[in-house]
């Protein structure tokens, strides 16, 4: 380096290997002694070999090269080996069958199990000794007791005698039966407690000793033989309680599952949704916060069983005032407004649940083949989907009606008639009444139809008009007297309490089952002493 001494220019200086200077200390490798130093040694070198000579190549690189074809080498070599160790795909070697004959199938056969349904036989049996006697005849029951079913459609008497009544017995039973109640009104599903006797002589039908039968919800029958050998009827009149069922809650955010979580019954809420959707309308008409209240005829039984019928009463509260009040009344079961207007504000019904394939109008006709009028709607529907009426209204034809195939016209209110065509057979006749979603058809494909469907036409005074452009709207009015009648039962009704047809009803002292215990006094005393009752 060069420069001066208070400082100058720095320059480096390029060495060759032989003018640098070696250290004097001498550096000494340790020789591996140990086995396991040995064999790490060992690995590490043939590590190091095996790196240098490239078993497997990527084939993907310098294709055609020879480090290449080694490696095409190597994979076809490890594909032999791999091959060389596939399986034999030859049947397997077993021992012959053993011929068994057929003492020795039975003897296999006595030690398994059948199932009862196959009859059970199997299992080790002895034969009969001698000392063994056969019985002259096998020991019946001496009494046998069973359920019957009355069958939808079957006779009285044809249920006792599949049974095994005898056919006197039956012929006296129904008599018997008959003069407490019409045969007529007993419910299909009844189920008959029967008892029969004991064979007189082998071979003869067993004698009826009893029967018992809940033959209405307010009566249970039953039969007895007496101890002259004569059928008598015993009448059990059962104490029945009417007081109608009333159910109040928050509509919430679903009004369904809240009235069943009320305790309603399914049927009811059904009900009561129908009747307040088909005057006003539901989505406008119902809030969250407003209040549901239903009133459901209900009979309670002395005996437990309870029977829900239809809804008597639907109303909507909000604030504490009454918004919607709807009662039934009349023959006909239509619900009217406490102002005594019965009126449908929701409109038609579809008159089947369909989507609408072709609208009113101008169309190609698919089987003529020419352009003209199409005068209704037609609803895509499968073969045999009930067809409803859309409105109360009168049936003015019924039958084959050219084009249309089987059809049915009825006539409404407001000069407006409805036609519904291509059935597959008719439910109604002409002349008849029908009410609003009553079932007049069934959809098919009689006519000039491609497949089954409903063509449904709408005419005002004679003239065809789109069924999609009228709101019908149905209305009845209470007036004079009965109107008077109707406010009058509307507040009786609404003075039944929320869920007081629930409570079970007190057995009286005769329809006790068995005398009542002192224990069971002094816990009813006590009660009445806490409530401060008498």
């Amino acid at each position: 380096m060069t420069g001066d001494e208070g400082g100058g220019d720095w320059r480096a200086a390029a060495l060759s290997h032989a003018q640098i200077i070696g250290s004097e200390r001498h550096h000494t490798l340790q020789r591996a002694d140990s086995l396991r130093e040995r064999f790490h040694t060992w690995r590490f070198e043939t590590g190091e070999k095996l790196d240098r000579i490239d078993l497997a190549p990527d084939l993907a690189e310098r294709i055609g090269s020879k480090r290449w074809f080694r490696g095409l080498t190597t994979l076809l070599g490890l594909s032999a080996v791999a091959l060389s160790f596939w399986p034999s795909f030859e049947p397997l070697e077993a021992a012959p069958a053993a011929a068994i004959d057929q003492s020795a199938r039975e003897e296999f056969r006595s030690h398994a199990i059948t199932p009862l349904a196959l009859g059970g036989d199997t299992g080790s049996r002895m034969g009969a000794s001698a000392l063994v006697e056969e019985l002259p005849s096998a020991p019946e029951r001496p009494q046998v007791q069973l359920v019957a079913t009355l069958a939808q459609g079957d006779s009285f008497t044809r249920m006792l005698r599949r049974a095994g009544v005898g056919s006197g017995d039956a012929d006296r039973v129904v008599d018997l039966i008959s003069r407490a109640i019409p045969l007529d009104d007993i419910e299909s599903g009844t189920q008959l407690d029967i008892t029969l006797g004991r064979r007189p002589a082998p071979g003869e039908t067993r004698p009826l000793e009893a029967i018992e039968f809940r033959a209405r919800f307010d009566l249970a029958l039953g039969i007895q033989r007496g101890d002259d050998g004569n059928l008598a009827l015993l009448r059990k009149p059962i104490r029945v309680d009417d007081t109608p069922l009333r159910i109040r809650g928050t509509v919430g955010s679903s009004l369904y599952r809240s009235a069943r979580a009320a305790g309603a019954p399914a049927s009811a809420v059904q009900q009561y949704l129908k009747a307040v959707g088909d005057h006003a309308d539901f989505d406008r008409a119902v809030r969250a916060s407003d209040t549901f209240d239903m009133i459901v005829s209900y009979r309670r039984a002395a005996t437990g069983e309870r029977q829900a019928g239809q809804l008597l009463y639907a109303g909507i509260e909000r604030g504490g005032e009454a918004q919607t009040q709807l009662m039934r009344w009349g023959k006909d079961g239509r619900f009217y407004e406490a102002s005594g207007v019965g009126e449908q504000r929701s409109g038609l019904l579809a008159p089947v649940n369909g989507p609408v394939g072709s609208r009113y109008g101008m169309r190609r006709h698919p089987i003529l083949g020419y352009r003209r009028m199409h005068s209704g709607l037609d609803y895509r529907a499968g073969h045999g989907t009930p067809i409803r009426a859309v409105t109360d209204g009168q049936v003015t034809g019924a039958g084959r009606m050219g084009g249309c195939g089987i059809a049915v016209r009825l006539k409404h209110s407001g000069s407006l008639q409805t036609r519904y065509c291509h059935m597959s057979r008719m439910a109604v006749r002409n002349g008849q009444n029908v009410r609003r979603g009553q079932v007049i058809g069934y959809v098919g494909s009689t006519g000039l139809s491609t497949g089954p469907h409903l063509h449904y036409e709408m005419y005002r005074n004679g003239r065809a008009i789109n069924p999609a452009s009228v709101n019908y709207v149905t209305r009845a009015q209470l007036s004079g007297d009965e109107l008077q009648r109707f406010r009058s039962s509307l507040a009786q009704l609404k003075t039944v309490e929320a869920g007081a047809a629930l409570v079970d009803l007190a057995p009286r002292p005769e329809e006790r089952d068995e005398p009542e215990r002192e224990i069971d006094k002094l816990a009813v005393a006590q009660t009445r002493q806490i409530a401060g009752g008498p």
